[in-house]
């Protein structure tokens, strides 16, 4: 007898999860919650998964599989590499829809700190970001955009600062968290940017209508 084929791949299953744990957060987050969004019962991914954990470790193994095709989109989708960096920087807070659902996806960073399994994965999608980031400095460098610089420094420094931008909003949710996160990396970036070229104009500027012989004997 065959096996049943699947109605629901695991990709759509980690897509669920995702958006279980924005509404939940990992801590309160039940099979449940995940089988209803993703149209299935808590049986079929117990089945599938193991347990609860099972789907979690999934959730955060997936990850990493994920960054360079978001890379090689965001370069695609942008003419300028700077412009392509900013977009891919500010790409998780053009995504929250609410401080609660940043505070639940935030809350995962205690699973990964305090579970080695959990860090693994982690770690590997905050190295492939930070090779993301520096592709795309040294593609901006190349262009002109930025100036020489320590390309590793200003990954990380880039990833530090959408980071804890992400937070800060959290705690004082003054305007959109996209913009308010675009401004902190603008105010990273600005200093490096290659100063632009200051075009002249064509125009001369208003004659001086000549003086008379009076006062030029006057001295004026």
């Amino acid at each position: 007898m065959s096996p049943r084929p699947r109605t629901v791949e695991d990709a759509e299953i980690v897509a669920a999860t995702a958006r279980a744990v924005g509404r939940f957060g990992p801590m309160r987050l039940t099979l449940a919650d995940v089988a209803r969004e993703a149209g299935l019962t808590a049986a079929a991914l117990v089945h599938r998964f193991g347990s609860r954990r099972g789907l979690l470790l999934a959730f955060v193994e997936q990850g990493p599989s994920t960054v360079d095709d978001c890379f090689v989109a965001v370069r695609a989708a942008h003419a300028s590499p700077l412009a392509a960096l900013v977009a891919a920087a500010t790409d998780m807070a053009e995504h929250v829809r609410s401080a609660d659902e940043l505070a639940n996806s935030i809350a995962f960073l205690q699973i990964d700190l305090s579970d080695a399994d959990f860090r693994k994965p982690a770690l590997a999608l905050s190295k492939q970001v930070l090779a993301g980031y520096e592709a795309l400095i040294r593609d901006a460098i190349d262009a002109g955009e930025l100036l020489e610089c320590d390309v590793p420094r200003l990954a990380r420094a880039v990833q530090a600062v959408t980071g804890g931008s992400l937070i800060n909003w959290a705690i004082h949710r003054e305007g959109r968290v996209a913009l308010f996160v675009r401004r902190d990396l603008e105010t990273l970036l600005d200093p490096l940017r290659t100063p632009k070229p200051v075009a002249r104009s064509s125009r001369r500027g208003p004659r001086r209508a000549p003086r008379d012989r009076g006062d030029a004997r006057r001295g004026r």
